[in-house]
């Protein structure tokens, strides 16, 4: 086996085995959340690209920083799922597709929901924060970016890919996400890849949260908190942290 290949199946080898058996005992009723989630996309950009749908989508799932706090609060959840309309959609749906339908069987889908919305809220409160802060500080946005539609599954997308990695140890993997992010922000200095960062920042504190949780003996040595596994929901169950 050469070196390249030996790198690969230390980096990717516990996820991909988890993801494999996963698919391979239950097939598409491993990810259920996720077909659902990108049946929902679907629905939603064809009511928004119909006269009749665009302001019932604007209304429901489409967030701006000048919107009132409790509105934006309240739309979070469904903006997941919007997607954006300068964009083409099948991008949105293949997020989706692998992304979610990975973090499900990792980690079950009340977390991958739980994880996704944490980091779309923090794209989502970043850029009030930034747009309070204005375009002179390094981390602050123009005021007109409180004008821009922030929908669809990039920022929740970019959190599970880290914490995916994190998790079964694929670290170079989700170094170089982050890497990545930083660059489109260098490249493409706007809301959206400031809000990914913003998404990264919220998950590595999950991150480290759970460490010291670990450290403090609360993990079972398979790897689950409350000894069920990722609720349940799958047999992928994440390794244990080396410290």
């Amino acid at each position: 086996m050469s070196a390249l290949a030996r790198y690969a199946r230390a980096e990717w080898g516990p996820l991909f085995s988890t993801v494999r058996d996963a698919l391979a005992a239950r097939r598409w009723r491993a990810v259920p959340m996720t077909l659902a989630a990108v049946c929902l996309t679907a629905v939603f950009q064809y009511v928004q690209n119909q006269p009749w749908g665009f302001r019932f989508v604007q209304d429901i799932g489409c967030v701006r920083a000048e919107d009132p706090l409790w509105l934006a609060l309240l739309r979070t959840p469904l903006s997941l799922f919007v997607p954006a309309l300068d964009l083409p959609v099948w991008g949105a749906l293949a997020q989706l597709l692998i992304v979610f339908g990975i973090a499900e069987i990792c980690l079950g889908r009340w977390r991958t929901l739980l994880v996704a919305y944490t980091a779309t809220l923090a794209g989502t409160l970043y850029a009030r924060v930034g747009i309070e802060l204005g375009p002179g500080n390094p981390i602050g946005l123009p005021a007109s970016d409180a004008q821009v539609v922030d929908t669809g599954p990039s920022a929740a997308v970019v959190g599970l890919a880290v914490l995916v990695c994190w998790r079964y140890r694929a670290y170079f993997t989700a170094a170089l996400v982050t890497v990545l992010m930083v660059v489109e922000v260098l490249v493409k200095n706007n809301l959206a890849g400031k809000e990914h960062l913003a998404a990264i920042a919220a998950v590595l504190v999950l991150c480290a949260i759970e460490a010291v949780r670990h450290r403090r003996g609360g993990t079972r040595s398979d790897g689950s908190s409350d000894g069920s596994g990722p609720e349940g929901e799958g047999p992928g169950v994440k390794p244990p942290i080396q410290s």
